[in-house]
């Protein structure tokens, strides 16, 4: 049998392919950064055509890293920043504006339009979203009515949407000759267009939002054989078979299959899954419902989640706006040259704040400076705003569910982080534990494409993958724990309703 199965995760940040073996473990791997591009205040976007590249790029060299040749993967899986919209000319495949990524503003006039009417919750029973500019389908309404003459060649059927999953099968399967427009369940989810009950594109939200029908990729499952690669010579010939937006691939990277696990990925952003079962779950505490995963014909599987907006970011940020750092991974040594957070809080919300809040008029603010604060205290304010957001969407996740986490796993880039990850096992005074593979994101994928193309029998051999790396239990006195997550109630509130 073929030996092993590839994955591309394409990030916020950067693209990767990796390739897994049958026990999860990483053979080969490689990895490129993209440019991030900010037009104006609260604008995020990509160049579609670097990401491209970037994938290109990065599977031919984890392949030739490795020494493999294309027979030698049963299959690929494709995981992605969901939310990021593209749209492109079918004739031409020329992209007509960048990808607008899923951090983006600028349609919170939109928000505030259709809020008039019916709130910020009008669509949640139906689609489990909030009205918010993080999702695709009011970017894409943006796209229409701002790009010159995007409307028109929509209306003539020449236009397609996708996030960065269908565009990337979509190249693959060979592009302008013959390629493939589609979308998986879990990336449809995101757009605001689907009706989470019978996960069909609805057409009286295209009509409100004013998307042509013909600008949307076919939904299919998350794990099944899609079409075969076309367009790369290392990979020619490999079946593209599993795709699911970036956090319920960790879902399932971390086999969450029952009800009730959960897990928390640490990345730009922080995202908390935990799966709820084979129907949606409303929130009542400002989390959304989304589709969790479907693997081939099984039922849709669904999940509570809580977003959060900045959280790696912000260690970016640091690095590249302030040069505070020279590299992401020294936030860690210079919050270590203080003992506490010296009373500096941190609330990220440079793109509003995400759950539980959902507030788009919020921005950014460091509170509690004094002439004793310095840039190690900054550091760890830093760390700690990522723990202190993930305990609040732990509390809602709790109050939506009834169901009390009793650990969290975590995964993503910064569960490298050994004071993070203390500080978080101590403000949610519970245990925090790190898998055997934290690049989940990318081993969910691959899990969906195994399971697609027979190379996996069933989930309990994707369960038996799976062990504990490193456990974190809580250290800090109750009464300490109480006062820090207070004080950082109060820095949030002094972030809210910043924009008029």
């Amino acid at each position: 049998m073929t030996a092993y199965l590839g994955a591309i995760d394409q990030g916020t940040t950067s693209t990767r392919f990796i390739v897994f073996d049958r026990t999860g473990r990483i053979v080969s791997v490689a990895q490129k950064e993209h440019q991030q591009i900010y037009p104006k205040p609260g604008w995020v976007e990509h160049d579609p055509e670097e990401i491209w590249r970037r994938t290109q790029d990065v599977i031919s060299e984890a392949m030739e890293k490795g020494g493999f040749q294309p027979k030698d993967l049963a299959g690929i899986g494709i995981t992605n920043q969901r939310e990021t919209t593209i749209v492109w000319n079918r004739k031409t495949g020329r992209t007509v504006y960048n990808a607008i990524v899923w951090q983006d503003t600028r349609v919170e006039d939109y928000v505030a339009e259709l809020s008039r009417d019916g709130g910020q919750d009008r669509f949640r029973a139906k689609t489990g979203l909030p009205l918010a500019a993080y999702f695709s389908g009011l970017k894409i309404r943006w796209i229409l009515n701002n790009v010159n003459s995007a409307r028109e060649v929509a209306e003539s059927g020449d236009l397609l949407f996708g996030n960065i999953d269908s565009f990337l099968v979509w190249k693959l399967t060979g592009g302008t000759n013959g390629g493939i427009h589609l979308t998986d369940v879990t990336n449809a989810s995101r757009t605001q267009l689907i009706d989470l009950h019978t996960l069909k594109w609805d057409e009286e939200q295209l009509k409100l939002f004013g998307i042509p029908k013909g600008v949307l990729p076919r939904i299919a499952s998350s794990s099944e054989v899609y079409g075969k690669v076309t367009t790369i010579p290392a990979v020619q010939g490999v079946p593209v078979a599993g795709i699911l937006g970036d956090q319920q691939a960790a879902l399932v990277g971390q086999a969450c299959f029952n009800t009730g696990e959960a897990k928390n990925t640490y990345g730009t952003g922080c995202f908390l899954l935990m799966n709820t079962g084979s129907e949606p779950v409303p929130s009542q505490y400002g989390l959304i419902t989304t589709v969790a995963f479907k693997l081939g014909d099984k039922p849709a599987q669904y999940a509570l989640e809580g977003s959060i907006a900045i959280t790696g970011a912000l260690v970016q940020w640091m690095r590249d706006n302030l040069g505070l750092i020279e590299k992401s991974a020294d936030i860690e040594t210079l919050a270590r040259t203080v003992n506490d957070n010296g009373g500096v809080y941190f609330v990220p919300a440079f793109s509003g704040l995400y759950a539980p809040y959902w507030k788009t008029s919020a921005r950014g603010v460091i509170a509690g400076l004094t002439r004793y604060a310095n840039k190690g205290h900054l550091a760890r304010a830093v760390l700690e705003a990522t723990a202190y957001q993930t305990r609040e969407v732990v509390e809602a996740m709790e109050m939506d569910s009834k169901v009390k986490l009793d650990v969290l796993r975590v995964d993503g880039g910064m569960v490298a982080d050994d004071l993070l990850m203390q500080f978080q096992a101590d403000i949610l005074n519970r245990n925090v534990i790190r898998p055997l593979t934290v690049q989940t994101t990318a081993l969910g994928a691959a899990y969906a494409a195994g399971l697609a193309v027979g190379y996996y029998k069933d989930l309990e051999e994707l369960r038996a993958n799976w062990g504990v790396d490193h456990t974190w239990k809580p250290q800090m006195e109750d009464a300490v724990r109480e006062r820090l997550y207070k004080d950082w109630k109060k820095a949030v509130t002094r972030s809210l309703d910043w924009v008029s």
